[in-house]
């Protein structure tokens, strides 16, 4: 679960965090704009309604293999009957319900839902409110991808930096003098299909054949992390040459470097946040 963000609606912040690659916003900050004191127990009054039980259950249904149905139909049969009160922790316990999570602290705690049921409890707060919350909640997914592609791009523009300076090791080192281009061509080919194999574990003519209808090469479809790693390659790559490394020692080295790297990314906190 990464730290939250926030947005502003209507003057009020509004926190959203992301687990299992989804998005939850805080229902507890949304209910503020209908009661500031009371944000429980308006909850409660929205999840005590069978509109909204049927909602949640099928929702849960669609996304959740191990909902409690049994109990979910037992909730769903007394659900808008007078003094029902169903609060957001017990739905969670009796259906085993992935879709609104409670979270403890004095910062950040509070009951945080999926961005589409948030969505439907901010209908019921308000239309209004629903409508700027769904604006504010697409500009910052919108900055997000931003961001990203960003950062993909300025990888993708490093990594091919690189890459000349890779292909300038090997013209200075590798390729004999007088020589045809073709020949020339075949060795940077190769050297290429090093760091391919090394940290993609395929040819770039493998990949092709493997994806016939996808347009461009294995590079453009490597993640940020693969990237990084690939960048530093390229400069590994061009050291080991010039200290005269046969290939095949530096196949060994340069695929160490990429297992040992990309664990370390993987694990990376910064990297995650960016996803």
């Amino acid at each position: 679960m990464t730290k939250s963000k926030i947005i502003e609606v209507e003057g009020r912040e509004i926190a959203i965090i992301s687990d299992r690659s989804d998005d939850f916003i805080s229902l507890t900050d949304i209910a503020k704009h209908k009661n500031e004191e009371a944000t429980g127990l308006v909850i409660s009054h929205w999840l005590s309604t069978r509109y909204t039980v049927e909602f949640m259950g099928l929702w849960e249904q669609i996304h959740n293999p191990n909902f409690n149905v049994t109990e979910f139909s037992n909730i769903k049969s007394e659900a808008g009957s007078n003094g029902y009160v169903l609060s957001s922790k017990q739905w969670i316990t009796k259906t085993n319900a992935i879709g609104i999570i409670s979270k403890t602290g004095r910062y950040g705690g509070g009951t945080f839902a999926h961005r589409d049921i948030a969505f439907e409890f901010a209908s019921w707060i308000s239309a209004s409110f629903k409508l700027y919350l769904i604006k504010e909640f697409q500009r910052l997914k919108d900055e997000e991808n931003n961001r990203l592609q960003l950062d993909w791009n300025l990888q993708r523009t490093i990594s091919k930096i690189n890459y000349h300076i890779h292909t300038d090791a090997i013209k200075e080192n590798l390729v004999p003098k007088a020589i045809t281009s073709q020949q020339a061509s075949y060795v940077y080919a190769n050297e290429a299909d090093l760091l391919n194999v090394a940290l993609f574990g395929i040819t770039a003519n493998e990949w092709r054949h493997a994806n016939p209808g996808k347009p461009g090469n294995i590079r453009d479809y490597a993640t940020l992390e693969q990237l990084v790693v690939l960048s530093n390659m390229e400069s590994i790559n061009a050291l080991l040459i010039k200290q005269g490394l046969p290939q095949g020692k530096r196949l060994l080295q340069l695929n160490q470097v990429a297992i040992t790297q990309m664990k370390s990314l993987l694990q990376n906190k910064a990297i995650k946040r960016l996803k």
